[in-house]
């Protein structure tokens, strides 16, 4: 049984890790950095202090890695406040299961970003939890953002489901012992051995029911 359900939401409900990657790369540019063509997809799933030591040690932005998180998140936040890139069916889908489930959501996105995506999608009076990485102790593909979503909901792990669509997502949902619905990001699409580890692969969030989460 399903006692609650845990959304990702960048690659999920927003077609952002390009805008996450641009913005990034833009700093990078910027500031001396050397940007490589792997750099993405090594960020994807690591918390705001994971990602921006990334940047300063690997990508070697002179910037202390508070200063790079900083920047890029005000970034951000000025690009979604000029058009927040909503993934076709997003509010929809939340609104489905919000009917069945108690929702949290657990997000590699800086608290701010959360906050202000699921504002200005109008949903977010439907997650009773909200969790950042940067609020626990390791980002994604760990699967400590799942466990405190969990926690946050009142439900053992193993008894909730997770929707993602990334290769380190899914594997931190496994990890933390839920059953993984994964929808691909068509951008940035999870491995073989990652789809392998979710239980349903769905096409995309039209397909995102009550039936898929918990089969009659």
């Amino acid at each position: 049984m399903i006692d609650g359900v845990v959304f990702d939401l960048d690659g999920l409900l927003l077609d952002s890790e390009q805008v996450w990657d641009a913005a990034r790369e833009e700093l990078a540019r910027e500031r001396g950095g050397h940007w490589h063509d792997r750099a993405q997809r090594d960020m994807m799933g690591m918390s705001s202090q994971e990602w921006s030591r990334y940047m300063h040690d690997v990508v070697g932005l002179p910037d202390p890695p508070e200063e790079i998180s900083a920047e890029v998140v005000h970034r951000l936040e000025r690009l979604y406040r000029e058009h927040l890139p909503v993934i076709p069916g997003a509010r929809e889908s939340v609104e489905r299961l919000a009917e069945r489930w108690p929702l949290a959501l657990a997000s590699s996105s800086n608290r701010e970003l959360i906050d202000l995506a699921l504002e200005l999608m109008g949903i977010a009076h439907l997650f009773q939890a909200t969790v950042s990485s940067e609020e626990v102790g390791r980002g994604k593909p760990a699967p400590d953002v799942y466990l405190e979503a969990a926690r946050r909901l009142d439900v053992d792990p193993t008894r909730a489901a997770a929707i993602e669509d990334s290769h380190n997502g899914i594997r931190a949902a496994k990890a933390a012992g839920m059953r993984v619905i994964a929808i691909p990001n068509e951008h940035f699409p999870p491995d073989e051995e990652a789809l392998a580890q979710a239980d349903v692969v769905l096409n995309s969030l039209a397909e995102l029911t009550a039936e898929a989460v918990q089969p009659r």
